[in-house]
């Protein structure tokens, strides 16, 4: 089937610009390897929001998939492996179907990045997690270490002070990157130990399962379990091939949101920008679908 328009991801950039894709009048599909809410799943607290004071990031992930039932706009669980050019017709493939359309628009957001230490793959699940609000309650009343210093790193840890006994919070830096607040708030906290100018060199696993980390091939502390919060790299690999990409994956794009492939949007945590924020993502996918919505 042809559509005007194709969305791949169904985070916060592709679920604004299939809104506003959808009020154009465009026959537009969504198209989503996992969940509708992409990374919101994942956020416990959201605060700077306009419109909520307080909301989780589930709970925003499900409003807005409400909006999507409610324009009844098509969307799919499907992995899409690669996109193709014919004249000027885009063909999207994915594990399943292959689906024609007169633009695209990337939004595919990112996916947390390891430490790339031996035997970390094993061990996820196992002691190792990149996702406090999906695994916080398998460590209460237990010890745990989180790793980072940006914003998600201080917000998970926070959330996860609430369960835990103790958290260990391990960055590599002097000072913390995130906002002042949540600084004050950590810096505050009874349960949190900060350790700083300190990198993980090694894990301790016993069985299988994570007891421990090395820090700065010197000192062990005992843990059951780590959460890693240090970036985010691109889920762009399915479009590389497009060379709309730069060496680390995140794709170039004009005032317009379009590649250098007439046709071809991008928008949300992919693209190259300054700020990556929930707002700035709605901004992004609703302007390239206002943009590529006079197209058709």
């Amino acid at each position: 089937m042809k559509y005007d328009s194709i969305i791949i991801g169904m985070g916060v950039a592709g679920i604004a610009a299939a809104i506003y894709a959808k009020r154009a009048g465009n026959n537009v599909l969504l198209l989503e390897k996992e969940r509708p809410g992409g990374i919101l799943n994942i956020i416990d607290n959201i605060e700077n929001y306009p419109g909520f004071k307080k909301i989780s990031g589930p709970d925003l992930s499900l409003q807005m998939f409400e909006q999507i039932n409610e324009l009844k706009i098509p969307y799919k669980i499907e992995e899409v492996i690669d996109i193709t050019i014919q004249d000027d017709l885009k063909i999207v493939k994915t594990k399943k179907e292959t689906y024609q359309c007169n633009n695209i628009l990337i939004a595919t957001g990112r996916s947390p990045i390891l430490l790339g230490l031996p035997k970390e793959e094993e061990l996820i699940g196992k002691g190792i997690s990149t996702c406090a609000l999906c695994d916080g309650t398998l460590y209460k009343n237990k010890n745990v270490a989180v790793v980072g210093g940006g914003n998600s790193a201080l917000q998970e840890a926070l959330y996860l002070s609430k369960i835990v006994k103790k958290i260990y919070l391990i960055h590599r830096r002097e000072e913390f990157r995130a906002e002042k607040e949540l600084i004050e708030k950590i810096k505050s906290s009874e349960n949190i130990e900060i350790i700083y100018n300190s990198q993980i060199t090694n894990y301790i696993e016993e069985n299988g399962i994570l007891t421990g980390i090395e820090i700065n091939e010197a000192k062990e502390l005992k843990i059951d379990g780590l959460f890693i919060y240090i970036g985010y790299a691109p889920k762009t690999d399915f479009a590389k091939k497009l060379n709309i990409t730069n060496p680390a994956g995140y794709i170039e794009v004009d005032k317009n949101y379009e590649t250098n492939v007439p046709g071809i949007y991008a928008a949300g945590d992919i693209i190259i920008k300054k700020v990556y924020q929930i707002i700035t993502a709605a901004s992004e996918g609703a302007t390239a679908a206002i943009r590529f919505s006079r197209k058709n």
